[in-house]
C-alpha cells in the first residue's frame, strides 16, 4: 500500500554524525522506498518547504535529492509542482532481488588480508569530527597557518615553473638530514631518505621491498596496527611480541624473524622508553641481509621529563634499521608527508620501488616543508607544543586521579600526545569504550590493539589536542558514565 504524504519523514532517517552527507543519506533512502514501491508510480512527493520542515533539514538539502533522483528517472520534477513517482517499484524490487541473487554467487574473492580487514578498528571510525579524547592528534588549532599558507603559496607559484624534479625533492631531504641528526641522532646522507604520503606509506614500501611471503616478522603487542596491516599485507607471518617495562622484550627462544618492528623511543601506545641496554640487544640480533629493524619514532618529537634518548639507527653502525617518521603530529594531521630513511644498502631499490608503487608526495608541498624546516619555523612551533602538550599531559593526569583514581590507574608517559589508563578492577574496556563514545568522549580501547587475545583491558587517551576546560569536561563525562 502507497505511503501517505505526511509519513513520509516518519520513514526517513537522517543521521547528523553520518559520515554520508545529508543530502547522500535522503536521496539513498528515497530511492529505496521507491524501488521497494512502498512510494508507487503516480505519487506525489512533499514539496521540498513541507518535507525539509519534517526533517528539520535546510530546503537546499531536499531540493538537491530531489534534482537527483529525477535525473536518475525516479521521479518528475517541474517548478511550482510537486514532484511525482514516475517508476513501477515493483519492477525495480524484482531488478534489485536479481542483482543481489547475481552479487552473491558471483561474491568477489579477496585476499586473506582484506578479507580480515573489517575485523579491526584501525584506523578508528567513530565520528567524523574531532571529539575528546581522541588518542593521536595533536592541536591543529594551534599551529601557524599564516607561516605555512605562505610557504606553500611561493612554493606552488615556483612549481609552476619548474622543471621536472627527483620525487624526493633535494632541499627537502637535506634540511630533514640536518635536523634529524641534530634533534634525533640519525646518521644518514640526504639521498638515504625518502619522501612519503605518509609514515603507513613508508611501511608499506618496506614490506614491498623487503618481506617475501612466509616470512616472519616481529610487532610489538599490543601495538601499533598499521604495521601488522602492512606486514600481513605482503604475506608475511606475523608474531605479536609482548612488552615488559621497557617496551618490545628480547625472545630468546625464538629464532630471527626476516624483521621486527618496534616503537623504542616512546612505545605506541603505553609510551614506555626502551633502555639502551635493550636497544644494544636487538640490534646484536640483526644481521644485515638477514634480519632487519624498522623503527617508527612514534611522537619522537614531544619528551617531557628529560632529554630524548637518541633513535636506535644513530646507534646502529652497520645498516640495519629503517627508521619511519611523519610530520601529521608535529605539524598538522592534513599535511600528509611522512619519510623514511633507508640503510644505505637499499636506499637506490627502494627509490626505484617508491615509484613504481606510486608512494610519491607532492613536489611543492615537500619545498614549502624544506622553507618552513630551514627558516626555524618548525622548530618554534615544536618548542611551544612541548610546553603546551606537557601542561596538559600534567592535568589529564590530575583529573583522572582526581576524578577516577578508585578506577583507574594511570600511566604517566614521559612523552607523547596520549597516555594508558588501566582499569583496576575487572572489567572489559570495549564496552566501556561504546559508552563513552555515545556520551561524546572518544578513546579506544587498548584490548583493540593486541594483535591476538587481548590481555590488556585499560583506555588509550589523547590529551595534546585539547585545552585544559574540555579535558576537565571530558573526564566528568568520564566519571558520570562510570
Amino acid at each position: 500500500m502507497p505511503v501517505l504524504e505526511d509519513v513520509i519523514s516518519a520513514l526517513v532517517e537522517l543521521k547528523r554524525t553520518d559520515d554520508a552527507g545529508l543530502v547522500t543519506q535522503l536521496t539513498s533512502q528515497l530511492r529505496d522506498l521507491i524501488a521497494s514501491g512502498r512510494l508507487g508510480k503516480g505519487r506525489a512527493l512533499p514539496s521540498s518547504r513541507r518535507l525539509a520542515g519534517d526533517l528539520g533539514v535546510s530546503r537546499n538539502t531536499v531540493t538537491y535529492a530531489y534534482e537527483q533522483l529525477a535525473a536518475e528517472g525516479y521521479i518528475e520534477a517541474s517548478r511550482g509542482r510537486r514532484p511525482v513517482v514516475t517508476v513501477d517499484g515493483g519492477g525495480r524490487r524484482i531488478g534489485a532481488g536479481a542483482a543481489a541473487a547475481r552479487e552473491r554467487s558471483g561474491k568477489p574473492r579477496l585476499s586473506p588480508w582484506a578479507s580480515n580487514l573489517k575485523q579491526t578498528d584501525w584506523p578508528m571510525s567513530y565520528q567524523a569530527s574531532l571529539r575528546p579524547l581522541r588518542p593521536g592528534h595533536g592541536d591543529f588549532r594551534e599551529f601557524p597557518d599564516e607561516v605555512w599558507a605562505r610557504c606553500l603559496r611561493r612554493n606552488a607559484v615556483r612549481a609552476a615553473r619548474r622543471e621536472l624534479g627527483p620525487i624526493n625533492r633535494t632541499r627537502l631531504r637535506e634540511v630533514l638530514a640536518d635536523y634529524l641528526a641534530t634533534s634525533r641522532g640519525v646518521r644518514a646522507t640526504a639521498d638515504q631518505i625518502m619522501i612519503l604520503p605518509s609514515a603507513q606509506a613508508a611501511l608499506t614500501l618496506i614490506a614491498a621491498t623487503v618481506v617475501t611471503p612466509g616470512d616472519d616478522v616481529w610487532v610489538e603487542d599490543p601495538g601499533y596496527p598499521g604495521a601488522a596491516a602492512a606486514f600481513r599485507a605482503s604475506g608475511a607471518r606475523v608474531t605479536g611480541i609482548r612488552l615488559d617495562e621497557q617496551g618490545m622484550q628480547r625472545m630468546p627462544g625464538l629464532a630471527a624473524p626476516k624483521l621486527i618492528f618496534m616503537t623504542p623511543s616512546h612505545q605506541h601506545p603505553t609510551g614506555r622508553l626502551m633502555s639502551l641496554a635493550r636497544r644494544a640487544e636487538f640490534l646484536s640480533l640483526s644481521r644485515p641481509g638477514k634480519t632487519w629493524i624498522v623503527e617508527d619514532d612514534y611522537d619522537g618529537e614531544f619528551h617531557y621529563d628529560s632529554r630524548p634518548v637518541p633513535a636506535l639507527q644513530g646507534l646502529d653502525a652497520h645498516g640495519r634499521v629503517f627508521y619511519v617518521g611523519t610530520f601529521s603530529k608535529a605539524m598538522t594531521s592534513d599535511i600528509r608527508l611522512g619519510y623514511l630513511v633507508a640503510p644505505p644498502a637499499l636506499a637506490s631499490t627502494l627509490e626505484i620501488a617508491q615509484r613504481h608503487i606510486g608512494l610519491i608526495a607532492s613536489s611543492h608541498i615537500q619545498e614549502a616543508l624544506a622553507e618552513f624546516i630551514a627558516d626555524g619555523y618548525f622548530l618554534a612551533h615544536l618548542r611551544r607544543m612541548r610546553r603546551l602538550y606537557h601542561a596538559r599531559r600534567d592535568h589529564l593526569v590530575e583529573e583522572l586521579e582526581r576524578q577516577l583514581g578508585g578506577m583507574l590507574s594511570i600511566e604517566v608517559p614521559p612523552g607523547g600526545i596520549q597516555l594508558v589508563a588501566r582499569f583496576k578492577r575487572g572489567r572489559t574496556d570495549q564496552a566501556a569504550v561504546k559508552r563513552l563514545v555515545a556520551a561524546g568522549v572518544e578513546m579506544r580501547a587498548l584490548s583493540s590493539l593486541a594483535l591476538g587475545r587481548p590481555r590488556d583491558h585499560g583506555l588509550l587517551l589523547g590529551f595534546a589536542a585539547w585545552h585544559e576546560s574540555e579535558i576537565s569536561a571530558a573526564v566528568r563525562t568520564m566519571a558520570s558514565c562510570f
